[in-house]
C-alpha cells in the first residue's frame, strides 16, 4: 500500500498549526521590510545561469522562441543575479520571498523547491545585515509567540545578546586549529596543512577531497552543532577561498565579509558585503566552473549581462535566508515538508 498522500485531510490537519505559523511569519516579514522602506520585488525563476557555486545542481529546461529558436535556460537556485541587476537599475533597498530550485537536495532541512527570503541594501555592508537579522527574527518571534527557537532540543533565546565570532575563532575554540595558517596562499589553501591540523581530531581527508571538503567535515562534526545554543550565533569572516560573490575584508584580505546565522545548530542564512568588481567576479566564476567540471563533469554558463550590471552596481550588501527553516524554528516542526503547503512529489 502506498503512503497516505499529503492532501489526506487527517495528514494535512496535523500540519495546520505549522502553516498558520508560516502565515504569521510572512506577515511579520513584510511588515518589517515595509517599515524599513524596502521595495518588494518579483523576479523570474527562469535564468540564463542558475548560480555557479560548484556543489549546486540546477534544473535545466529549454525556452522555445517565436520562430522556432531554442535556448537553454535554468530554474534559478537563488534570485541573486536578478536582484543585483535591480540594484544596478537604481532600486536602493529590495527584498523578495522567492521560490528557488536545487536538484539533488532532499532531507529534513532541504527540499528541491523551497522559499528563500533575500534582501539587499545599497550603501551598506554585512554589518547592517547582521542588525537586520536580529531585528527581523525578533519580529517573527513576536508574531509567532515564541521567545526562543528550538531545533532538535537545542534552543536559542532571540532576546538574549547574540553571539558573534569569526570562523577562525570557531576553529581555534572548538578544534584547536589555526585555520588561516592552513592557507599561506589564501586563494589556494593547503589540504595537507589542514589534514595535519585535523589529525588530533581523528579526521582525515578522503580520496578526492580538497581543502574545502575537509573544512566542512571538521565544521559539521565539531563546530556547527555548538552554534546558536542559548542565543543565536553570527559566524563571520569566512576564508577568501570560500567567497564566491563576497568582497574581501579591507582590514584582512585573507577573509571575506561574509556571515551566517545559526540557531540550535541549524544554518539559517548567508549574507555578505557584495563584490562589485566584474573582473574579479569573472575570475571567481571561472575558478568555480573549473572545480565543478572537475568534480561533476558539468558546468553552467556565466550570465554575461550580470557581469555588465555588476560594474554599475553601487556598494551593497545582500543576504539569503531559508524562509522554510525559519518557519520550522518558529513552529517547532521537525521536517521542512511540515511547513510547506504542498510538498514536491
Amino acid at each position: 500500500m502506498s503512503e497516505t498522500p499529503w492532501w489526506d485531510r487527517d495528514r494535512f490537519a496535523a500540519r495546520a498549526s505549522h502553516l498558520a505559523t508560516r502565515g504569521a511569519a510572512q506577515h511579520a516579514t513584510r511588515r518589517y521590510f515595509a517599515a524599513e522602506g524596502f521595495a518588494e520585488v518579483d523576479t523570474p525563476a527562469l535564468q540564463i545561469s542558475p548560480g555557479l557555486e560548484p556543489h549546486l545542481r540546477a534544473f535545466a529546461t529549454t525556452l522555445a522562441e517565436p520562430g522556432g529558436g531554442m535556448r537553454p535556460f535554468f530554474l534559478h537556485t537563488s534570485p541573486e543575479f536578478a536582484m543585483k541587476k535591480l540594484l544596478a537599475a537604481g532600486v536602493p533597498k529590495l527584498f523578495q520571498l522567492s521560490h528557488a530550485f536545487r536538484n539533488g537536495e532532499r532531507s529534513a532541512t532541504h527540499h528541491p523547491e523551497f522559499t528563500l527570503l533575500e534582501w539587499y541594501r545599497a550603501g551598506a555592508t554585512y554589518r547592517e545585515l547582521m542588525t537586520d537579522c536580529e531585528r527581523l527574527l525578533t519580529a517573527v518571534s513576536d508574531a509567532t509567540g515564541r521567545s526562543a527557537f528550538t531545533w532538535r532540543g537545542r534552543s536559542a533565546d532571540l532576546r538574549q545578546p547574540w553571539h558573534r565570532l569569526t570562523v577562525a575563532a570557531a576553529f581555534a575554540e572548538h578544534c584547536g586549529i589555526d585555520l588561516l595558517a592552513t592557507a599561506p596562499d589564501p586563494e589556494q589553501p593547503s589540504l595537507a596543512l589542514l589534514a595535519d591540523a585535523a589529525r588530533p581530531l581523528g579526521i582525515a581527508p578522503h580520496d578526492g577531497d580538497d581543502w574545502e571538503d575537509l573544512f566542512f567535515r571538521i565544521f559539521l562534526e565539531h563546530i556547527e552543532p555548538r552554534l546558536g545554543i542559548g542565543a543565536p550565533t553570527i559566524l563571520a569572516d569566512y576564508p577568501i577561498a570560500m567567497a564566491a560573490l563576497a568582497r574581501a575584508k579591507p582590514e584582512d584580505p585573507r577573509v571575506a565579509e561574509r556571515f551566517e546565522v545559526y540557531i540550535g545548530g541549524l544554518e539559517l542564512s548567508n549574507g555578505f558585503s557584495e563584490l562589485t568588481d566584474p573582473i574579479e567576479q569573472r575570475r571567481r566564476f571561472e575558478r568555480d566552473r573549473a572545480r565543478k567540471q572537475a568534480r561533476y563533469g558539468e558546468t553552467y554558463p556565466i550570465d554575461e549581462d550580470f557581469l555588465v550590471a555588476l560594474g554599475a552596481m553601487p556598494p551593497s550588501a545582500g543576504i539569503a535566508l531559508g524562509f522554510d527553516r525559519l518557519v520550522m524554528l518558529a513552529s517547532g516542526a521537525e521536517r521542512i515538508d511540515d511547513v510547506l503547503w504542498s510538498p514536491v512529489g
